[in-house]
């Protein structure tokens, strides 16, 4: 997928509303998660990915800061996010407990 024509979010439009459900692609452009939650507001929120697992079952929770994924919106308005760690090095993390 071309990122280079999508539109970054604003500051304004990190909020769970906007941002949960967003699938989350990694260096290789491969799907590595989505956006199960979503802490606080703007560039000091904290975002949970749900990594690995089918089709939700057997994901692994785990909290990154906003400041580690790129959030835009695609030509047809759907919000996706791009981050530089791979799959193993989100699974790797401590997982996030609600």
């Amino acid at each position: 997928m071309d990122h280079s024509n999508h539109t970054p979010l604003r500051p304004d439009e990190l909020n769970a509303s906007t941002v949960e459900g967003a699938d989350v692609y990694g260096p290789d452009d491969n799907n590595i998660g989505s956006v199960s939650h979503f802490h606080g507001t703007g560039q000091t929120a904290e975002a949970v990915v749900d990594v690995g697992g089918f089709l939700g079952l057997g994901a692994k929770p785990v909290a990154l800061p906003v400041t580690s994924l790129n959030f835009m919106r695609d030509e047809n308005g759907a919000v996706h996010a791009t981050t530089s760690m791979t799959k193993d090095q989100l699974k790797n993390l401590p997982e996030h407990n609600h």
